[in-house]
Parts: structure tokens; C-alpha cells; sequence
């Protein structure tokens, strides 16, 4: 496929091959978001199911194709103006954070399927590929316009699946307030991304970068607002206190598999962009997005495990409320190295991306298993999984492996070893206050963790059982969800056997 060329002389030529492997895994979530939706016209109510496999399958063929890019030399749609600027690189980074978005798609269809006879089946499937496609499109953008486009690419179902729910008013609200404060987000990085353009007068994050090393001294005040505006827009996107006050009511609002889906794949769009704009972007203007990032991470985590910490264990849905909690407070430790590399190498980038690898697998895990709770414990309370070990021992032993993880406790060793990463990164940075501020959550993180893990092999009171209601056809648990806390339990144990399958990429740079 090529574009016209401009013919006249002297003129430079427009034609540019497009590059259909390096683009194939956004396509190809995109195209069978179409193939389901269409689909959805010709299948009785009987063969619903089937959309939901088809998803699967979809999701597995986008993941297929990254083993092909793995050398991370492809680019395409590039100017042909000598500039070798171009809109989308298949480099390391966009293949790594691409295959965490899609896995994490597909653990959410997994958690999915059979799980949406109350939901439209067809929108359904079609929103969460749509939403798919453009996260694993954004990592790739090397330009301002291809960035902005997949984002809200990816953002805009995600609202529609929060309140998909039909006759939810909690679902409808948290649509609601998710929605009004992503589109206050929107605005204000679309303001700093013109401001942006008007000082350098390009799109492409390399020549922006290149342009803004010497912006004229008129212009600079303007190219500092731009800056500015562009990260608070991406400090709503990521949940970054104090802009993350639509995470709780969201995910608690949201079907547990969107809530899931949320807090892995959408928190990863958000700094995949926050790392873009920055490393790639604005590096001459690292002496204002260093500090104001550094001090949004000691903010973010502080905020996010002292609300986790109060959460309440007989309080309705109050388990999905402390994991929104932590995930605020995970989201702090990922902000971490991206405030490093600031003062230093961008390869500090390397331990966000192995810090967000680990939280992935281990995040949707304990999501998987209170989905599982949720079947026999509508109210998914803390108190619900006091004696889960007694019922379902299997579940309880990977509920407290993944919460040990997150909480960088052995057996959890990944968990250990992640956050050791992100804390040597504010170190070597010379952000010793901030890794200070690190380590006293940490100490804080370990309260509600292993209050939580204890209760899982705690005798369970009288009448309060989990798992004890009739297991009849309504509480037999779907092989597609045992498959997705099967499949994480072995990525969490295979992780911390071998952590250097993902804490090599700190070592590295990516770009």
C-alpha cells in the first residue's frame, strides 16, 4: 500500500511502504473487535458464546505476531524528508508493553467468557478488543497525533464497559465519573500538546525533542505550559494522586473483569504515554517533569496504601475496593523510575516496565479469585475469604501467593525483586528522600496484605464460610477462569523462579 506522490520538483517524495507486520497486533484486535461485533447481528442468543472464544482467539493471533517483531527494528509511516522520523516503532519497549496490554486483554476475556449473560454479548466483546487495539497501538506511537488517537482509543470503551451493567445505578455513576474526569484529562493534555506544537512546530516526539533544546527565549514560557499541561493530563490517565479519585467508585462500579482490566492494561497505557512524552519527548525539560514526577510517585503511594489500609473487612465489595487502593499505590511505585530517569540514563525506564510486568501478572491473579469468590459472595467482602483454604484451598494458596507478591514477601520473590528495582532506581538517581518515602509504605503495604493473606487460613466464624452455598449449576466455577488464575498462579511461580525473565529490561534501555 503507498500513498501518492507529490511530483512537482524539488518536492520530497511522499510515497512510504506500510510495514502490515509491524502493525498487526492493534490491527488485528481492531478487525476481530469488527468481525464480533458484525457477528453478533447473525447469532442466536444460544450461540453467544461463541463471540466471547472468538475474542479469545483474536487476542491470542495479536500475541502471536509480537514473536516476529522481537529483533524491535521495524518503523513505519515515516517522513520522507531525511528526518527518519516516523509514527510507529516496533522497538523493544512498544513489543514488551504491547504483549503486556494484549495478555492482559486476554486474561480479561478469560475472566469474561461465560460470565456475560446479563450483558449485551456483542458490545461486550466488541468494546474490550476496540479498547485492546488502541493500547496496543499507543506504545508504538512516536507521534504527538498517534499518541493522543490511541489513548482515546483505548479510553472511550472502557467508559462504555464500566457502565455496560444494565439497570445499575452504582455501574451508570461510575461510568459517569470516570468518564467526566478522563475528558477533563483530554482537554488539558490537548491544550499542552498544542502548546507544544505551536513551539516547535512539529508532531514527532524526536523532533520535538530536538526543537525544544533550543526553543527562542520568547516562546519558552510557552513550551514550559505545554510541558506541564501534557503530564497532568497523563497523571489522570495513570490514577496519580491527586488526580485519581475516579479509581475506587470505578472499579468498584465496573463487572470485576473491567475493574481487572482497568487496573492492569489501562494503568499501562498511561505510562507507556507518561514515559513517551517524557524519555522521548520533552528530555531538555527534564528539570521540570523530574521533581514534579518524584513528587507525584511519594504522593500516589502514600495516598494509595493509607486509604487501603482503612478499608473495612465486612463492608460491601470492600475487597475490590482495597485492590483499587493498592493499585493507587502501585501506580506510585511504577512512577518511580520514570522520576529517575531524569537524572540519569532512560534506561531507569526498564525497571518500570519490569515492575509493571510483575504487578500484571500477580494483579489479575488476585482479580481472577475474587471473581471466583464473587460467584457464591455477590457482597465480595474481606470478611468473605476468612477460611477460603477450608473450601477451596487451591484458590486460597494462589490468593496468597499473589497477595505476597504484591507485597515483595517470599514465597513472592518477583514481588521482592521488583520493588528492590525500583528502589535501587531512586537511588542511584540520588531521590535517597524518595526512596525513603518508598520503603515507609512498603512497611505500610505489608499491614493490609498480610491481613488479608491471614485470613485466608483463618478458621472461618459461623455462618460465614466462603464457598459453602449449593454448588449447583448456577456456582460451578467456568474452566475459562480456573484457566486464568491457573495461568498467572504458573507466570507469578515461573517469575519468581527466574526473575531475570523481566528484571533484564532494567538493565537495558529500550529505545
Amino acid at each position: 500500500m503507498t500513498v501518492a506522490a507529490d511530483s512537482a520538483p524539488g518536492a520530497a517524495s511522499l510515497v512510504q511502504s506500510v510495514d502490515w507486520l509491524a502493525i498487526a497486533p492493534p490491527v488485528i484486535a481492531a478487525s476481530v473487535a469488527l468481525i464480533v461485533l458484525v457477528a453478533d447481528l447473525f447469532v442466536g442468543e444460544r450461540h453467544k458464546p461463541l463471540l466471547g472464544y472468538g475474542a479469545v482467539a483474536g487476542l491470542v493471533a495479536a500475541l502471536a505476531t509480537l514473536v516476529p517483531l522481537r529483533a524491535g527494528d521495524r518503523s513505519t509511516f515515516c517522513l520522507t524528508d531525511g528526518s527518519q522520523a516516523c509514527s510507529y516503532t516496533a522497538d523493544h519497549f512498544a513489543l514488551v508493553i504491547q504483549a503486556l496490554v494484549l495478555g492482559g486483554a486476554l486474561l480479561t476475556a478469560l475472566l469474561s467468557v461465560g460470565d456475560t449473560r446479563k450483558l449485551p454479548a456483542g458490545e461486550f466483546w466488541f468494546l474490550l478488543l476496540a479498547s485492546a487495539a488502541g493500547a496496543a497501538l499507543l506504545p508504538a506511537a512516536r507521534d504527538l497525533a498517534t499518541l493522543v488517537v490511541a489513548l482515546e482509543v483505548a479510553s472511550l470503551p472502557a467508559f462504555a464497559l464500566v457502565g455496560i451493567k444494565r439497570g445499575d445505578r452504582r455501574s451508570s455513576e461510575a461510568a459517569l465519573k470516570f468518564f467526566l474526569s478522563s475528558v477533563v484529562a483530554t482537554a488539558v493534555m490537548l491544550l499542552g500538546v498544542s502548546f507544544v506544537y505551536a513551539t516547535t512546530g512539529t508532531m514527532h516526539l524526536t523532533e520535538i525533542a530536538a526543537r525544544l533544546d533550543d526553543v527562542p527565549g520568547r516562546f519558552s514560557t510557552l513550551a514550559e505550559a505545554g510541558v506541564v499541561l501534557t503530564l497532568v493530563g497523563f497523571a489522570f490517565k495513570t490514577a496519580a494522586a491527586p488526580f485519581h479519585f475516579w479509581v475506587p467508585d470505578t472499579y468498584v462500579g465496573a463487572p470485576l473483569p473491567i475493574a481487572a482490566y482497568l487496573s492492569v492494561v489501562g494503568k499501562a497505557v498511561g505510562f507507556s504515554g507518561l514515559v513517551l512524552v517524557t524519555v522521548i519527548g520533552f528530555p531538555s525539560y527534564a528539570d521540570v517533569w523530574g521533581p514534579a514526577l518524584a513528587v507525584l510517585a511519594a504522593l500516589t503511594m502514600t495516598v494509595g496504601n493509607v486509604a487501603a489500609l482503612r478499608q473495612t473487612a465486612t463492608r460491601a465489595r470492600s475487597a475490590v475496593r482495597l485492590l483499587a487502593w493498592s493499585s493507587v499505590g502501585q501506580a506510585g511505585y511504577l512512577l518511580v523510575p520514570i522520576a529517575a530517569a531524569a537524572y540519569s540514563s532512560d534506561e531507569q525506564i526498564g525497571s518500570t516496565v519490569a515492575y509493571a510486568l510483575m504487578y500484571a501478572v500477580v494483579n489479575l491473579g488476585a482479580f481472577a479469585v475474587a471473581a471466583l469468590v464473587a460467584r457464591t459472595h455477590p457482597g465480595n467482602r474481606l470478611s468473605d475469604y476468612r477460611g477460603l483454604y477450608a473450601t477451596r484451598p487451591l484458590a486460597a494458596l494462589a490468593m496468597g501467593f499473589f497477595l505476597l507478591c504484591l507485597a515483595g514477601l517470599p514465597p513472592g520473590v518477583i514481588g521482592l525483586f521488583a520493588k528492590v528495582t525500583v528502589f535501587s532506581a531512586a537511588v542511584d538517581a540520588g531521590l535517597g528522600w524518595l526512596a525513603v518515602v518508598m520503603a515507609v509504605n512498603v512497611v505500610i503495604a505489608l499491614y493490609y496484605y498480610l491481613r488479608w493473606t491471614a485470613a485466608l487460613f483463618t478458621a472461618p466464624e459461623a455462618g460465614t464460610q466462603p464457598g459453602t452455598a449449593p454448588q449447583g449449576p448456577g456456582h460451578r466455577v467456568p474452566a475459562p477462569l480456573t484457566l486464568a488464575i491457573v495461568l498467572t498462579a504458573v507466570a507469578g511461580i515461573t517469575l519468581s523462579g527466574a526473575p531475570q525473565l523481566i528484571l533484564r529490561f532494567a538493565a537495558v534501555s529500550l529505545f
